[in-house]
């Protein structure tokens, strides 16, 4: 089978870029897959981060492909649309996460020959920071397309309530297994400057408002002094909010924050250290991090929004604090600490989860939907 990619690769970074990575790359085991890149992702106006690309130390791996699509710049939609066409795939996947982007992949979804399946792997349907303009945007993409994957059933009713004919399927989202193994924890804590024996709780990843870390730092405050909290990755907008908090907070000296983007070679090291894993969202569909700790083997704390109960409190693999409220949180982590026997049973269910999914699952069961329908 001939299966085009549209969606961003190297040189940006971050997560979809690193999902794309690993899923062109299990795809070509079996099939002649080709990736078609962004030439300009977002305007920089739009983008809060420092930088949407990889710099020289991040390491990540290159990734070739054909740079085509200015998702600002309707000239380039038709002109990527001709190549994919002329390239001729059987099926296109289209990674879509937020309306932004729904003009210019709907445009090339629109023009593919009838011979080329269009199928959409929606990370999310409703974003997480909503405006009046998302629903009509996204309907208009779906409506181009012909098959939708989501990658837990939160984003499945999502998707019903804004198109209650879609034919889809939901595949969960594998574990990410291209950061390295696990290393010692005295290691770990000496990379990065911690005081060992504490109880280490981890807070990774994009730091976003919907993400919730100034409730965990809430949370923080009403712990005892046997507590550590690692803080690691790249603000988007400003941190003056959440340094308030960390300079206000009685256990400011156990607040260790790492806010810069995490290089793939770095991650390791965080995880490696902690005992759990924190995410205390006040929404979210699925989560890419839980994916790098079940690929950790760490146990996670999490709120009942969106996917993660079904991912991770119905799976075994974590705690699910019914309400998003820093007493809660802070609930959650004592009982975890509390209980040896919890965090075994955690990790138990994590070696299986790392089993079932699995890229090769994964691209199988895409694969196999794709031919089906």
């Amino acid at each position: 089978m001939k299966i085009a990619i549209l969606s961003c690769f190297y040189p940006f970074r971050g997560g979809i870029s690193q999902f794309n990575a690993n899923l062109l790359t299990e795809l070509g085991k079996a099939h002649d897959v080709k990736a078609f890149n962004f030439s300009r992702q977002y305007p920089d106006f739009l983008f809060p981060g420092k930088t949407q690309y990889v710099t020289p130390d991040d390491e990540a791996v290159p990734i070739e492909s054909e740079a085509l699509l200015d998702t600002a710049c309707p000239f380039t939609w038709g002109r990527t649309a001709k190549a994919i066409g002329r390239w001729g795939p059987d099926v296109l996947i289209l990674r879509y996460w937020m309306p932004y982007f729904a003009p210019s992949l709907g445009y090339v979804a629109r023009h593919m020959p009838d011979s080329c399946k269009v199928i959409a792997i929606l990370d999310n349907v409703i974003p997480h920071e909503r405006h009046f303009f998302d629903a009509p945007l996204t309907r208009y993409f779906l409506s181009g397309v012909d098959l939708c994957v989501t990658l837990c059933e939160e984003v499945a009713k999502d998707l019903l309530s804004l198109d209650g004919k879609a034919t889809y399927t939901v595949l969960p989202h594998p574990v990410y297994s291209h950061f390295g193994k696990k290393m010692e924890r005295s290691e770990a804590e000496g990379r990065l400057g911690l005081k060992p024996g504490m109880r280490n709780i981890l807070f990774f990843g994009l730091i976003r408002e919907y993400k919730g870390l100034d409730i965990l730092l809430e949370a923080f405050d009403s712990l005892g002094p046997e507590y550590q909290l690692i803080i690691a990755g790249e603000p988007y907008g400003s941190f003056d909010r959440y340094r308030k908090l960390i300079d206000a907070s009685s256990g400011k000296d156990r607040i260790h924050v790492f806010g810069h983007y995490i290089k793939d070679s770095e991650v390791s090291a965080y995880f490696s250290a902690a005992d759990v894993a924190v995410l205390p969202y006040r929404s979210a569909t699925q989560s890419g991090i839980s994916s790098i700790a079940y690929h950790f083997e760490l146990p996670m704390i999490v709120t009942d929004v969106g996917g993660l109960k079904e991912t991770i409190g119905s799976r075994g693999t974590g705690i699910v604090v019914p309400s998003v409220t820093p007493e809660c949180i802070a609930g959650a982590i004592k009982t975890y600490f509390a209980d040896g026997r919890l965090r075994t049973g955690c990790i138990e269910s994590i070696k299986a989860e790392k089993e079932r999914l699995s890229w090769e699952r994964f691209c199988l069961n895409l694969t196999n939907f794709a031919e089906d329908r």
